[in-house]
């Protein structure tokens, strides 16, 4: 398997350079040269089959050439050992032909951890071969950062540096993020937005004499390795003995486009997908995209589900890619357009191949909040606000209502305590296991919204680290 990027002008690499690498260096994303196809019985995994084995069965051809299957395998069982439901990712019914996809039972109550427990372990394997270290950077809206560092903490040959827009992050999302105590963990607090600590973190590898100084690696869902990664959990899904073996509507809440794109990319594979319903909230760059065919940015507005609050959804670009027939200079032409004028008309057929199998749906804090309530008042459950943003996106934009419904629920509620007590009356609690989180002690660093200071910064640490 081998690795193009979407400008067209970078080279093609194999897998374990594309994990090194991150951002292509002509500024595009990495995606697959062709994708692969699986056929229905790969698609339902070994007979029997756990989390775990499914997912060596998705993956395997992203990685052929590159990595040696038992050790493949082990990886794969070290990163779900930790989550604490045995199913991993259990489907729990929601009544009307509905399920919730609960993917928040990893350490850090999020759905990145399915990619990230993953990806910092490929990490520390490739990088242990090579005899080579690297300094990770990435951005966050607010539960990227923790699983990365979850994922990155205490391991030798990694620097990992977080960047999350300065009070634009619940609390429990920051403090997650900030009471590691590890010497190669190091959080920088921004003065703006997810969007501009996106955007510094491209701008430092596009730096291509500090990406060379640092040997910079990527752990945002730029990276692909997130991508591959959360592929597995579709198919997991659409593999269930409660669907009945009829292709699902998954509805994904998501801002920056990485999650709902491995629902796309499982459907090229060949899994059977009726439709993708993309949730937003009031920063709805992708439901107008839908809407119109007009991709615009847009003031970014603080809501109650702050992992959202994105108006440059970065994974966007390899829709893109493929919408322009995989025209790696043309789409590098529209993407220069667009970062220069902040808008991109794709013209009425690729809109009409995009809203073939995708469409969205927008909600507003107080929908939002009264979704949540209907959901405790159903079910009993509480969900947290990006949650509740998904399945009320499904259950607007089903449009064949015998399709099962999965709505993916990206987040514990107790990552956002004040969020689902205003909307429920009821404050979750805290696994155990982070019931004294509020008490330790936090570290991180203010910057400003300046690439100098953050390169700076990061030298300065990462010097620091080397000559101790």
């Amino acid at each position: 398997m081998r690795y193009i990027s979407t400008r067209g002008a970078a080279p093609a690499l194999p897998f374990d350079e594309v994990l090194l690498t991150g951002l292509a260096l002509d500024g595009g994303l990495y995606v697959p040269e062709a994708w692969p196809q699986m056929a229905p019985d790969d698609l339902a995994g070994p007979a029997g089959a756990g989390y775990g084995a499914l997912a060596l069965e998705v993956m395997k051809p992203y990685v052929a050439g590159c990595l040696d299957e038992a050790a493949f395998r082990a990886l794969i069982d070290e990163s779900y050992a930790g989550f604490d439901n045995p199913e991993v990712a259990p489907l729990v019914p929601l009544g009307d032909n509905a399920w919730l996809l609960e993917l928040f039972h990893g350490p850090t109550l999020a759905f990145k951890d399915f990619a990230l427990q993953l990806v910092g372990r490929l990490f520390d394997h490739v990088l242990a071969r090579r005899g080579e270290r690297v300094t990770i950077v990435g951005a966050t809206s607010g539960d990227t950062g923790s699983a990365a560092i979850e994922a990155c903490r205490d391991r030798e040959a990694i620097e990992i540096f977080i960047l999350h827009p300065k009070g634009r992050v619940s609390e429990v999302q920051r403090r997650q993020m900030t009471t590691v105590d590890a010497a190669n963990v190091h959080n920088i607090a921004i003065d703006g937005t997810f969007d501009d600590c996106q955007d510094l973190v491209k701008a430092l590898f596009n730096d291509r004499r500090f990406r060379a100084e640092a040997r910079l690696a990527a752990v945002n869902s730029i990276n692909w390795a997130r991508i591959m990664a959360q592929i597995v959990y579709y198919v997991w899904a659409a593999r269930r003995p409660e669907l009945g073996g009829r292709a699902p509507v998954f509805a994904v809440p998501t801002g920056n486009f990485g999650n709902v794109f491995a629902g796309y990319a499982a459907r090229r594979m060949g899994l059977p997908v009726a439709a993708l319903v993309v949730g937003s909230n009031r920063n709805d760059i992708l439901t107008r995209f839908f809407e119109t065919g007009r991709l615009e940015v847009a003031e970014v507005h603080p809501t109650l589900s702050p992992s959202m609050d994105i108006q440059v959804p970065s994974n966007f670009e390899r829709l893109l890619f493929d919408l322009y027939d995989r025209d790696g200079p043309a789409l590098s032409a529209a993407m220069t357009s667009f970062r220069e004028t902040g808008a991109l008309e794709v013209g009425a057929a690729r809109h009409r191949a995009a809203c073939a199998l995708f469409a969205g749906h927008r909600l507003d804090d107080a929908a939002t909040k009264r979704t949540m309530r209907e959901i405790h008042a159903e079910t009993g459950m509480l969900v947290d606000p990006h949650s509740a943003i998904g399945i009320a996106a499904g259950r607007a934009r089903r449009r064949d209502p015998e399709a099962p419904l999965v709505a993916l629920a990206t987040a514990h509620p107790a990552k956002f305590p004040d969020a689902v007590e205003a909307a429920t009356g009821i404050r979750p609690a805290l696994p155990a296991r982070l019931a004294d989180l509020y008490e330790r002690e936090e570290r991180y660093e203010v910057l400003p919204n300046a690439l100098a200071a953050v390169r700076d910064h990061i030298r300065a640490e990462a010097g620091l680290r080397g000559a101790a």
